[in-house]
């Protein structure tokens, strides 16, 4: 059975940092192209970045790039998002997906597994 468990989610003030981890289980995460989304009330959910079967690359959305960075560590089965220079606007609830039959990906069509989410809220 396929999980994948986020933390790390929490409060924080407007220029401050969170670091999200995606912790996998049944599955082999360095095989998955994997990712991270997020979902404001009201709003659809986005993705945020995602990095690509074998780390053969990453994508993020044009409102993080040059904040936020997607990593892994294989050895522990982990996805990381490391987030610098919150804004108000990054609040929202944040969840790690995995694709089964993609290598790269970044459409949330792509993705097979979803975790449950984490809350990350950001006070100005």
């Amino acid at each position: 059975q396929v999980q994948l468990v986020e933390t790390g989610g929490g409060s924080v003030q407007a220029g401050g940092s969170l670091s999200l981890s995606c912790r996998a289980s049944g599955l082999d995460a360095s095989l998955y192209c994997m990712g991270w989304f997020r979902q404001a009330p009201g709003k659809e959910r986005e993705i945020v970045a995602s990095i690509y079967t074998g780390n053969a690359g990453t994508h993020y959305s044009d409102s993080v790039t040059g904040r936020f960075t997607i990593s892994r560590d294989n050895a522990k089965n982990t996805l990381y998002l490391q987030m610098n220079s919150l804004k108000p606007e990054d609040a929202a609830v944040y969840y790690c997906a995995a694709s089964s039959r993609y290598n790269y990906c970044s459409l949330e069509s792509q993705f097979t597994y979803w975790g449950q989410g984490t809350q990350v809220t950001v006070s100005s």
